[in-house]
């Protein structure tokens, strides 16, 4: 079974010959670590080294604001200078105080046709390797961005006390994320196999707003955007951290392919129960507790946890860390104990 083959049984939760596996996405500060400890020189060939099922490519974005569609929105007051790893969610936004909705055009909001290259994006994704099921990363954070468009904490109480404000700036960042995704997906065709947008909801004990909330205000545009990528042909993996259970029907309702990332400490979000839930009606990534198991525990814990995984997820699950990040305090030896488990 190729790795491709291997991702499509495991999301439509068909017999596989083993679980389907993804390590995750190193952040920069990971990477000359990882790098030594497999004997490789660059992401590309660490990734081959590590032969995960699941390649990752990031949808190309380079304008002012930053090289990463993440960072194309800069709602922040005051914050130039700023590295893409340094900007916050609790910044003062924007449209903090904004009362009006007709002033959503205040906001100078970037065209992605400026800064998306139809040539690139085909180029990143030809460059992954036949066999591996293509996973691009398009983020499409509505809710987040709305966020940092007021200020999280004014955005809270903006979605409150004036919702007419809150959902003209998050719709009118949907449809900034619509756009970008449309040149992306019309430039690479059938070439990506799974797409990944999210937005974080959850805290590591329940969500950060009630999913009466999140139905009124987030879920129009998730909707939408996990239509979108369905009427491509692609998968849609949905990322939110945190405890999130309250939310899945929800997830399942739009469309959602695979629910990721199975935050395993946090609140009700542990393999067990949420196979126990909702086993059978839709696949997961994740599972893996990169919280203390792979920050703390040893390459025989881990390959005993992943063959409990497996036990439990014969198929329907993508085995991965509980996070997409791998970060510099997870020993590299625990990255390739995940694989030993499939033994």
């Amino acid at each position: 079974m190729t790795c491709k083959e291997r991702f499509y049984c495991a999301v439509n939760r068909e017999s596989v010959d083993r679980p389907a596996i993804w390590t995750g996405l190193p952040v920069p500060d990971s990477l000359p670590g990882l790098f030594e400890y497999f004997k490789v020189s660059n992401e590309t060939e660490y990734r081959l080294k590590v032969n995960d099922d699941i390649f990752p490519v990031e949808l190309p974005y380079h304008s002012p604001a930053g090289n990463a569609i993440y960072t194309a929105l800069n709602f922040a007051k005051g914050n130039d200078g700023l590295d893409d790893f340094h900007r916050t969610l609790t910044a003062p936004g924007f449209f903090e105080g904004f009362t009006d909705p007709a002033k959503v055009d205040d906001f100078e909001w970037p065209d992605p046709s400026r800064y998306i290259d139809p040539a690139e994006c085909m180029a990143v994704v030809n460059a992954v390797p036949d066999d591996k099921a293509v996973l691009a990363a398009v983020w499409s954070a509505h809710f987040q961005d709305a966020c940092a468009a007021f200020g999280m904490e004014n955005a809270m109480i903006t979605m409150m006390m004036d919702p007419e404000m809150f959902d003209v700036v998050i719709n009118r960042i949907t449809d900034f994320y619509l756009k970008a995704n449309e040149i992306f997906y019309k430039s690479v065709g059938g070439k990506v196999d799974v797409v990944l947008i999210g937005n974080d909801f959850g805290s590591q004990q329940s969500l950060m707003l009630s999913p009466e909330m999140l139905r009124a205000h987030v879920f129009n545009g998730t909707k939408k955007l996990v239509d979108q990528a369905h009427s491509f042909g692609y998968k849609v993996m949905h990322h939110s951290c945190g405890s999130i259970y309250q939310i899945i029907p929800d997830l399942i309702e739009m469309g959602v392919d695979i629910i990721h990332p199975l935050q395993a400490l946090a609140d009700g979000m542990g393999a067990e129960d949420i196979n126990e839930k909702f086993g059978g009606q839709v696949s997961f990534c994740g599972a893996l507790d990169a919280q203390n198991l792979l920050v703390n525990g040893t390459a025989e814990d881990v390959i005993n946890r992943v063959k409990e995984l497996k036990t439990l997820f014969p198929t329907g699950l993508i085995i991965s860390p509980s996070h997409e990040a791998v970060l510099p305090d997870i020993d590299p030896a625990n990255i390739e104990a995940i694989h030993s488990g499939l033994l």
